[in-house]
């Protein structure tokens, strides 16, 4: 194995190597630095997990699934199986399988997340060393465990992360359909990119131009070989992309709930709109230009997005090194065969962050910083290989002997700009940084040349690079973890890492939460902004420090949405989505109810204990216990109680899945007695606004039987619920015309 500090065959005008670095043995130290990171890893992704940093859209879709099978095939929020989240159920899937075995828990739901985030880090190390080593492997598995946006989505229960690991491993096996010329990593690097769809749809294909331009230009194989494979790869490719969406369809509407998210309650609304171009282009639920809709989380849309104050601290730190290494390393194999190994990785992984940048940058809809996730693995693969292809450069060409120590120099700046963006959080980091990045170029310029014991002191001074050039996104990284409580400023719904700055998320380091703007939502209107993809529920509650929540509880300055309080420990230990304890042996005792309830995280407004006991007792055999307005409020209900809790309109307040002729047809059943209704809250006016809303609304106010407050509050002073914004309705079979 060639050492990353002595000359090697990557230096200028130099042929390819005639094996793999891999052909060789492996160093010693190689497989303990790989588990070492994999260690580290796991407990930045699983250390001091508690349910409160949980999403509870998708917590309860889990329980739900545990419950019925439908429910887990069709991703539905609640075991009555009325209306599924807004995505593809493949990661509810894996996690509904973990819980079905071990039982619903923190650590049972996120089993399957954290060994995906896992799984990720290994198939990069093994990609990245068969093209250019051990040594730049490790530093690809590195910087991917350390980012910190990563890490922050790794302790959640999004499908982001199950995400990344299969398009990652669609990568890594395209290249090595490239490198072999075998029809089977190619299929299997299909099908791979068709469970990324199952897994977030459209955002699953977004490296897929660059894994074609890569097959096509860079294999040895002959055009009539591969444009046979790539037809089969194309077959493969929508088998695996659309038999869950073909299923659903083919099940009659009135048999499958509600698709949500959707304008139509079908799966290929959903794929086209809302999860497809309205991501892009706004609109389909997903507001709309940079200063709304994504612009409220992430900024407002542009190239320069991924640097500003919001996802800057989150994956910026070492973009400007990757991009550097990516030119230098394609201008070092300038002549290199079209067929050569390192150039189609360079440009594989060039591509994945190109092209992942660019979307998520210009993105006019919905964008969360964790989206950006996805940006690692071209971020780690480049500072891995790009980055010793310029040691070795550095090391035996003068003419590039500027290049590595100016992308070093121009990382470390960024650091200290990211942190000084930090006000007051750990002051003293930005100037040891600065002091080491210093240091170790000053050493990488002086011992450039060097052999023998002072090439020892060389390793040093690269050693010492490498540690300046993570510790930033390392701290940020740690401080998910450490800091015991929710990641981000909402919890499961809008996770990231390291402090808040400027006007984004508040992250768990010690920044505040809130909306940017001074608690405005999404979208520019105060507590009636459209409520987004893992964002803000839609109507008149305050956001979180203090102030009403949907659904009439009292948030706290400094609690969870729902009343509760920050939730530590240790998987296996901690708190219960939804509020319960876990035990010993996994099961989940029965949580505390209401206003009290301990959080499973995520918006979702309180719940009111008063309220839950009396609609479970007058439930009289109904199949649910309650309809509300939309997801976040359901989800709550759902974790607190265990019970089917119809969500009307959806996550956005915005879908169609509740009309008149069903809830006639639900209340003549007895499938269904009570409904909440109101302004201002649980889905914003009369359901998101929409007209199938004003309507059912409309008519339970006409039918129903309100119910008064003073009949389940005991604190009540209020004779007549209807009097305020969240009115509980009885409709009884009578009822219906």
């Amino acid at each position: 194995m060639t050492s990353a500090i002595e000359p090697h065959p990557d230096a200028p005008a130099a042929a390819p190597p005639a094996a793999p670095p891999t052909a060789h043995r492996a160093p010693r130290w190689s497989l303990p630095a790989l588990l070492a990171i994999l260690v580290l890893a796991g407990a930045l992704y699983a250390w001091n997990l508690s349910s409160s940093n949980l999403n509870s859209f998708y917590s309860a879709a889990v329980y739900s699934g545990t419950q019925s099978w439908k429910a887990w095939f069709f991703g539905s929020i609640d075991a009555g199986n009325f209306l599924t989240v807004d995505k593809p159920p493949l990661a509810l899937m894996t996690m509904g399988l973990s819980c079905r075995v071990l039982g619903f828990g923190t650590w049972q739901m996120m089993l399957p997340q954290i060994a995906a985030a896992l799984g990720t880090i290994w198939i990069l190390h093994a990609s990245v060393k068969r093209v250019w080593g051990h040594a730049a492997a490790a530093i690809a598995a590195l910087v991917l465990a350390l980012t910190p946006i990563t890490v922050a989505i790794n302790r959640d229960n999004n499908p982001d992360t199950l995400l990344v690991l299969l398009m990652v491993g669609g990568a890594a096996l395209a290249l090595r359909a490239t490198r072999d010329g075998r029809l089977l990593p190619l299929l299997a690097s299909a099908a791979c990119f068709g469970l990324a769809f199952n897994t977030k749809m459209l955002q699953g294909y977004i490296a897929l131009p660059a894994v074609l331009a890569v097959y096509l230009y860079a294999s040895h194989l002959g055009w009539a070989r591969k444009v046979r494979n790539l037809v089969l790869a194309a077959v493969v490719l929508v088998v695996s992309s659309f038999w869950w969406a073909t299923a659903v369809s083919l099940i009659p509407a009135d048999e499958r709930p509600y698709i949500g998210g959707s304008t139509d309650g079908s799966a290929w609304d959903l794929i086209m709109g809302y999860n497809g171009l309205g991501r892009i282009l706004g609109g389909e639920g997903n507001g709309g230009g940079g200063g709304g809709g994504g612009g409220g989380f992430s900024g407002a849309a542009g190239l320069g997005r991924l640097f500003n104050e919001t996802l800057g601290g989150q994956i910026s730190w070492l973009i400007p090194f990757a991009a550097i290494a990516l030119v230098g390393g394609l201008v070092l194999r300038g002549r290199a065969p079209r067929t050569d190994l390192t150039r189609a990785a360079l440009v594989l992984w060039g591509g994945w962050l190109l092209l992942h940048y660019v979307t998520f940058a210009t993105a006019e809809g919905t964008m969360h910083p964790y989206y950006t996730t996805a940006v690692a693995p071209g971020i780690a693969a480049l500072c891995g290989g790009g980055g010793v292809m310029l040691l070795r450069a550095f090391r035996t060409d003068k003419r590039w002997a500027w290049v590595l120590p100016v992308a070093l120099g121009v990382t470390g700046i960024w650091s200290v700009v990211l942190l000084r963006r930090a006000s007051g959080w750990n002051g003293w980091l930005w100037p040891v940084i600065a002091l080491v990045m210093a240091a170790a170029l000053a050493g990488l310029l002086l011992l450039r040349t060097s052999s023998g014991r002072r090439l020892r002191l060389f390793a040093v001074a690269v050693a010492a690079a490498v540690v300046a050039t993570v510790a930033g996104p390392a701290a940020y990284s740690f401080s998910a973890p450490l800091s015991s409580g929710r990641a981000g400023g909402m919890g499961g719904t809008n996770p990231t890492a390291g402090p808040s700055t400027g006007g984004g998320m508040g992250g768990p380091g010690g920044g505040r939460g809130g909306f940017p703007g001074g608690g405005e939502m999404p979208g520019g209107r105060e507590g009636g902004g459209s409520a987004q993809d893992g964002g803000a529920p839609q109507g008149g509650g305050e956001m979180p420090g203090g102030g009403r929540m949907p659904g009439g509880g009292e948030a706290p300055e400094g609690d969870f949405p729902g009343g509760s309080q920050q939730g530590g420990g240790m998987p296996g230990g901690g708190d219960m989505p939804g509020g319960g304890q876990e035990s010993g042996s996994g099961k989940q005792e029965s949580g505390q109810r209401g206003g009290a309830t301990r959080g499973p995280g995520g918006m979702g407004g309180g719940v009111d204990s008063d309220m839950i006991a009396y609609l479970e007792k007058h439930q009289d055999g109904a199949k649910w216990l309650l309809a509300v307005s939309n997801s976040q409020s359901a989800a709550q209900i759902i974790l607190s109680t265990k019970k089917p809790v119809i969500s009307m309109y959806g996550f956005t307040g915005s879908d169609k899945g509740m009309t008149v002729a069903k809830l006639k047809k639900l209340v003549k059943s007895g499938q269904l007695h009570y409904i909440q209704v109101g302004e201002g809250g649980m889905g914003g006016p009369m359901g998101g606004g929409n007209d199938v809303g004003s309507a059912v609304t409309a008519w339970v106010k006409k039918h129903g039987t309100a119910v008064k407050s003073s009949e389940y509050s005991k604190s009540s002073k209020s004779s007549d619920s209807s009097s305020s914004s969240q009115s509980l309705y009885r409709l009884d079979p009578s009822d219906v015309d």
